[in-house]
C-alpha cells in the first residue's frame, strides 16, 4: 500500500502512524531525526505533497529558510530527499571522489542530473551506512555549529 493511501491529504498523520508504516527503519528513522534536531535546533514540519513523483505527507527540516531535507514515509524504510545545489557542487564532487560516501550513494549521484537549481537525490535509507552518506551529505548543506 502506498503512503498517501494510508494517510490522505485530510488526514495528517501522527508520529505512531509514520513509524508503524516505515517499520523496520523505525531505528533509522529515529536517529536521524534526532542528529538533525539536536546538530540544527530544528523541529520538524509535517507537509503534504501533491508532487506525482512522491505523493502524500512528508517531514521537512528547515534551517533559516535554507531546506536540509525532506523525509518520505515507505513501507520498510524512508526516503530523504537532499538538494545539492551550486554552491555544494564541488564540496560533494569532492568527497565522492575520495570515497567518502558508500556505493550506493556514489551511484545515485552520477545517475542524478543537475535540474531546477540542484541535484535532487531521493536517497531510500535502509541501512546505517546510507544514514551516514544522508548526515554527511545534510552537513555539507549546511554546516553544523561547534
Amino acid at each position: 500500500m502506498e503512503w498517501n493511501e494510508v494517510c490522505g491529504i485530510g488526514q495528517e498523520p501522527e508520529g505512531e502512524d509514520i513509524r508503524d508504516f516505515i517499520g523496520k527503519a523505525v531505528p533509522l528513522w529515529n536517529k536521524l531525526q534526532s542528529y538533525i534536531e539536536d546538530t540544527y535546533h530544528v523541529p520538524p514540519k509535517l507537509s503534504y505533497s501533491k508532487c506525482s513523483a512522491q505523493p502524500g505527507w512528508n517531514v521537512k527540516y528547515q534551517k533559516s529558510g535554507k531546506s536540509l531535507c525532506t523525509l518520505y514515509p515507505m513501507e520498510g524504510f524512508f526516503i530523504a530527499l537532499i538538494v545539492i545545489g551550486t554552491k555544494e557542487e564541488a564540496e560533494v564532487d569532492a568527497a565522492m571522489t575520495l570515497g567518502h560516501f558508500t556505493d550506493v550513494l556514489y551511484e545515485l549521484y552520477q545517475r542524478t542530473s543537475f535540474s531546477c537549481g540542484g541535484r535532487w537525490l531521493m536517497i531510500p535509507v535502509k541501512d546505517q551506512e546510507v544514514l551516514e552518506d544522508v548526515k554527511r551529505l545534510i552537513a555539507i548543506r549546511v554546516k553544523p555549529k561547534g
